[in-house]
């Protein structure tokens, strides 16, 4: 199963924290594992080479993390929040899947 957990400080998405394989089907071929690094990747870039902002960013297999500073994350809200609702969507539509969950500090 994916675990997508999203950090919220006073309002704003921080970071993500994304594990795990879905399983839904072979290595290669596995559309919800595509579908939710493609977008993982997708906002990472776009943070880091378009805003370029200063994201800390971790990968290993089946593993991504990204964190920001509140100050950086104020201009990080638009791309962050639309990585959250397309995982929730994914969520909603794979729930045996992928588990989508916000922790608020």
């Amino acid at each position: 199963m994916i675990q997508a957990i999203f950090t919220v400080e006073s309002k704003l998405v921080t970071g993500f924290e994304i594990s795990g394989h879905s399983d839904f089907s072979e290595q290669g071929s596995d559309i919800i594992c595509s579908a939710v690094s493609s977008a993982a990747y997708m906002a990472a870039n776009t943070l880091t080479e378009v805003q370029e902002l200063d994201c800390d960013i971790t990968v290993n297999d089946g593993f991504m993390e990204l964190k920001l500073s509140k100050a950086e994350a104020k201009a990080a809200q638009i791309v962050l929040n639309g990585l959250l609702l397309h995982l929730d969507a994914l969520s909603k539509e794979y729930a045996d899947f992928i588990d989508l969950k916000i922790s608020e500090v």
